[in-house]
């Protein structure tokens, strides 16, 4: 009777799913049979998981580095107490290494009938989106000895933005843009500037700019004032072919060119200037176009999050005819890219007299501080044939850059941290001189 009491017992734990109980209790179970009932009355206490509702509220979207804030709204409609453990799972790169285990996990006690929030707190370490996994919850009873477990799909998206880590480069700059603008008096002259007032001559002024007739009025020399023309349209194209996807530090050098073209993009949507906005390899990858100044930083964010490199070479013909599509006045075109000699001389010199005969045309790219640092070198004997590498280096850049420059185009060449900074300057450098 005893044997088949205990058979019976057994039958009725199988019928429980795998891995309610910790390794090795089957056997204790099968002489233990009070301590197999409570296990049993346990589970059955247990608030059932399936019967949950979900739902998601919070950011959407975050700056790389900053925090966003996911809430987990779990509602119980059952008759029981839920005494759970909850996992909240996201990729990996939502959270700095090492970190996921404590963000992801929360105890969670609800009453029948009641609902609770939980937060969770990403940190992403990656540009783009990164998208809800499953929901695994694990309820107790109220003894603890025993649970139900489940999973549910609850969907959410944060994305992660580029940082614009060079905006604090903005003010200076804008400061230098109201000098340009006419709001401090300076002198600018040339192709695409507009009179803006007229003042006392004063030596090593230009003297094409003397107004004679006001001279002739005023009895004294007086010279005319420019300012640069507003509403000029900019054309900043991405190139994400393969060569972007080469690491700069810590970062692939597309990071770099768009944190550039960002601080790009404000100061001339400050200075009245209409700007757009290419990414291309061998297809478009991300466009943005028409924006008003109020809504082109975050179009350009939101556009240039899911960017990633594309490990193919770049068609540098595809790339001239979209650009010119995309502009078809005169415009000033900013190309992102790299200054290897190979991707220049065989892609880009071939198609730029299309460029520069319809546009001015700017060309950018991320150059390699280490490379600098292993030129300095002399140290050792390895240290003089990596300077000797590097000075090698630096020289084919410096002759790819000679060719771009006879072509009429304007390079800039700088380090990650440098390229923005030296980007806007070489703007600010176009409009002062009446090229824009």
């Amino acid at each position: 009777m005893a044997l088949t009491g205990r058979s019976a017992l057994l039958a009725a734990l199988g019928s429980i799913p795998v891995g309610v109980f910790a390794p090795g209790w089957t056997g204790m179970l099968a002489v233990n049979a009070p301590l197999a009932l409570a296990i049993l009355c346990d589970y059955a206490c247990a608030a059932p998981v399936q019967r949950l509702r979900f739902t998601r509220s919070g950011d959407t979207s975050v700056r790389l580095g900053d925090a966003a804030e996911v809430v987990l709204t779990v509602t119980n409609p059952s008759n029981r107490r839920l005494r759970a453990q909850l996992r909240d799972a996201w990729p990996p790169s939502s959270w700095p290494s090492g970190t996921e285990q404590t963000a992801s996990r929360h105890p969670l006690t609800i009453p029948a009938g009641e609902r609770r929030r939980l937060s969770t707190v990403l940190q992403p370490t990656r540009r783009g989106d990164r998208r809800a996994d499953r929901i695994t919850i694990r309820s107790y009873g109220p003894l603890g000895l025993a649970a139900r477990q489940g999973s549910h799909q609850v969907p959410w998206t944060v994305r992660a933005l580029p940082p614009f880590a060079s905006r604090k480069h903005l003010p200076s700059r804008l400061a230098r843009l109201r000098e340009l603008d006419g709001r401090t008096s300076v002198l600018t002259r040339g192709e695409g500037t507009e009179f803006d007032s007229l003042r006392a001559y004063v030596p090593g002024d230009d003297t094409r700019s003397i107004d004679w007739r006001a001279t002739a009025r005023q009895g004294n020399v007086a010279v005319r004032t420019w300012r640069p023309e507003r509403d000029r349209h900019i054309l900043i194209v991405l190139d994400t072919g393969r060569t972007s996807a080469g690491r700069v530090g810590d970062v692939p050098r597309l990071d770099a060119s768009m944190d550039a073209a960002l601080l790009l993009a404000a100061l001339a949507s400050r200075a009245g200037d209409r700007v757009d906005l290419l990414a291309y390899d061998r297809r478009v990858r991300a466009q943005v176009q028409g924006r008003a100044a109020g809504e082109l930083l975050p179009a350009l964010v939101n556009a240039m999050a899911p960017l990633e490199p594309a490990l193919v070479e770049t068609d540098a013909r595809g790339l001239s005819a979209t650009a010119l599509n995309h502009a078809p006045r005169r415009s000033l075109l900013v190309l992102l890219t790299s200054l290897d000699a190979a991707p220049v001389e065989e892609g880009l010199l071939p198609v730029l007299p299309q460029l520069t005969k319809r546009h001015t045309v700017l060309v950018a790219s991320v150059a390699d501080p280490h490379i600098e640092q292993m030129s300095a070198r002399r140290s050792t004997v390895e240290a003089v044939y990596e300077a000797a590498a590097a000075s090698k280096t630096q020289e084919q850049r410096r002759r790819t850059a000679e060719k771009l420059t006879r072509h009429g185009v304007t390079v800039v060449d700088a380090t990650p941290d440098n390229l923005a900074p030296a980007l806007a300057d070489a703007y600010l450098e176009l409009k002062a001189g009446g090229r824009l």
